[in-house]
Parts: C-alpha cells; sequence; structure tokens
C-alpha cells in the first residue's frame, strides 16, 4: 500500500516573487508584524493589523516560504496529523478541530493515514520528519502490538528538531503528551442504560483484538450490561469500516440473534453498517448502538443510540497540546455522555 499524503506545498520563488519587506510596506505595518501575521508566530496580532496584512499579501501574491523558515527556525509552520482513515467521519470531524486550531496560529496542516498498520505509521512519520513540523498528532487507534521503540526513535528525532508529538489516547509505552478520552467509561454507562431499558441479551460486534480504542470499549460495555443484569453473548471481531459491520452482521445472523436483543457497534460506522444488513433481513426487533455521534448516526432510520464523543473540541485540544508551552498533561480522561435514540426502544 503506497504512502499517502495529503499537504499543499509551497512554489519556487521567481525573482521577481514579492518579499515579506513588500507586504509590510504596502500593509504600512513592520516587518516583524508582517512575519508574525503570516509566519505562522504563536504572538498575537491585533485584528486591524492582521487583515491589513493578509489583505497586502493577497494582492501582491506573497507567500510564506515554508523550507526558509524550517531553516531558521528548526520547525516550519506545519502540524502532521496521522489518521487511520480520512474516509471514515470520526477522523474527519477530529482533523476539522485540529484544522481550526492551525488557522488561529497561521500554521498548515498535513494529513497522513496509518491504516491502523504500525510498520507504516513509522514509517509515516520518518517521511513526515523531512518537512520538521511544529507538531505531530497521533490519532490513530494505538494497537497493543505497536512498533513502539521504533516509532519512539522516530519521536525523539521529531523533538530534537524542535517538534513536539502528541497522541490521542493512551501512548501505548510512547514517551508522549497524550489527550485521553474516557472510551471505558462512555461504554459503560451505555451498557448500563441498555440493560435499564430492558435488554437482557447482547452482541458486540468490534474490531481486532489488540486495538485499544476497541478494546476499552468493548470491556466497558461489558461491564457496564452485566452490571445492570445482561449478558454478553457473542463478540464479533473485523474493522471499523461499515462494511466489517456488515460481514459481522451477517454472520451473528447465521449464528441466531434472538428478537430483543441489543448489538453494539464498537463505531457509529460499524453501527450502521450493522442497522443495513438488519433492516435488508427485516430484524427490525433487533435493538443497534453505537459509539462516536457522527452526523450520519442522527440521519439513519431508525436514528441510532450512541456515545457523544465530542470529536472536533478534542482535535482542537490536541492541536493545543502539541503547541502550548504551558500544556499540562492531566490524568482525567475526557467524559462522553449517552445519547438514547430510536434505535435502542425500551423493552
Amino acid at each position: 500500500m503506497k504512502q499517502t499524503i495529503i499537504t499543499m506545498a509551497a512554489g519556487r520563488r521567481s525573482a521577481s516573487s514579492p518579499t515579506l519587506h513588500d507586504v509590510a510596506m504596502a500593509a504600512d505595518v513592520s516587518l516583524a508584524t508582517a512575519s508574525r501575521v503570516l509566519n505562522g508566530s504563536a504572538r498575537k496580532v491585533a485584528d486591524s493589523y492582521r487583515q491589513r496584512v493578509e489583505a497586502a499579501a493577497q494582492q501582491l501574491g506573497y507567500s510564506a516560504n515554508l523550507s526558509a523558515q524550517a531553516t531558521a527556525k528548526g520547525t516550519s509552520a506545519i502540524i502532521a496529523l496521522l489518521v487511520a482513515d480520512i474516509a471514515d467521519p470520526y477522523f474527519g470531524q477530529l482533523a476539522s478541530g485540529v484544522g481550526r486550531g492551525a488557522d488561529e496560529a497561521g500554521l498548515v496542516v498535513t494529513i497522513a493515514m496509518t491504516a491502523r498498520d504500525a510498520a507504516r505509521e513509522v514509517r509515516l512519520v520518518r517521511a513526515l520528519r523531512g518537512q520538521r513540523p511544529r507538531g505531530v498528532i497521533l490519532a490513530a487507534s494505538r494497537s497493543n502490538e505497536t512498533s513502539t521503540a521504533a516509532l519512539q526513535h522516530e519521536i525523539d528525532a521529531v523533538t530534537a528538531a524542535g517538534g513536539r508529538v502528541v497522541a490521542l489516547g493512551p501512548g501505548a509505552g510512547l514517551t508522549v503528551r497524550s489527550v485521553l478520552v474516557d472510551n471505558h467509561g462512555g461504554a459503560r454507562e451505555l451498557g448500563l442504560v441498555m440493560a435499564s431499558r430492558g435488554y437482557r441479551s447482547a452482541i458486540i460486534l468490534a474490531a481486532s483484538e489488540g486495538v485499544r480504542t476497541s478494546d476499552d470499549r468493548v470491556a466497558g460495555f461489558t461491564e457496564g450490561f452485566l452490571a445492570g443484569g445482561g449478558a454478553v453473548d457473542r463478540v464479533y471481531r473485523d474493522g471499523f469500516t461499515r462494511e466489517g459491520g456488515q460481514r459481522l452482521m451477517r454472520d451473528a445472523l447465521a449464528d441466531g440473534v434472538e428478537p430483543g436483543t441489543v448489538v453494539f457497534g464498537i463505531s457509529d460506522v460499524v453501527a450502521i453498517g450493522a442497522l443495513s444488513v438488519l433492516r435488508d433481513a427485516g430484524r427490525a426487533a433487533v435493538a443497534v448502538a453505537g459509539f462516536d455521534d457522527v452526523p450520519a448516526s442522527r440521519d439513519v432510520s431508525p436514528a441510532l443510540t450512541t456515545v457523544r464523543v465530542p470529536l472536533e473540541e478534542i482535535g482542537y485540544q490536541t492541536l493545543r497540546a502539541a503547541l502550548d508551552e504551558t500544556w499540562q498533561q492531566n490524568d482525567g480522561a475526557i467524559r462522553l455522555d449517552v445519547l438514547v435514540r430510536e434505535s435502542t426502544p425500551e423493552r
């Protein structure tokens, strides 16, 4: 599988290309002020000055020379975001939050896709090091089999060059800043709510064993559902995709699913795949719940019960963790909320 990196590259300057000095003169501001606006400085500039500088840069056709910035500063105006699959709305919403924070800081976001392959993740971080990113955000699900030593080596190289690496979720043994999400607690609460609505039998559609996000959600739901008086009959494993949810739901139906069973998909995308199979099979008496609250969960019929993860805000927080010198590691995970919808009627 080819490595995929999405970014905007700065073109070569011609001899007649406008300079930062030209922009400062046109905007009637100091060279330092123009530089702060256009070169990704953390120092704030008054909106009136920022608007003048940006208008002058647009009129003159000026674009920042990222290579020159990296040489001068040690890092470029780039944030590298590693996700598992850009087609998954979970990562799209995360990227939106990262992009909002990067825009506020005058930075450019580069997105690379790991396909949840540990060796591929190492190769991508190594390749992205050449851009001297200001920060690297590891947003793909961590696996217990992650190549920790090889990845830590690349992380140390990013840090030595002046960048900072942040992991979304537990770092799986990595020495990095981490923004933690309470996947276990949110899934446990979902299990309790499903039991309180009268469900006593559950099937879980999960990712491969060892994927931390999936494992935490499986464990949390099982714990909550058992505490509420229910029992998890079976756990099926595939991936985080809609197609994976469809395959697992077909397998479950082939093995037998009693009316009144609740099916828990470890992501909304998986759960939506399961819903489509149940609809085609005419099995409306089987309830389905998901996790994440991506926009499509509200639009499917019946609307999907899920656990709301504030993905855009989490993306923004990971960006701030990569940039803020005074950021402090918080041992507490971001709490999540259960949203009950029509896909899990009371029994």
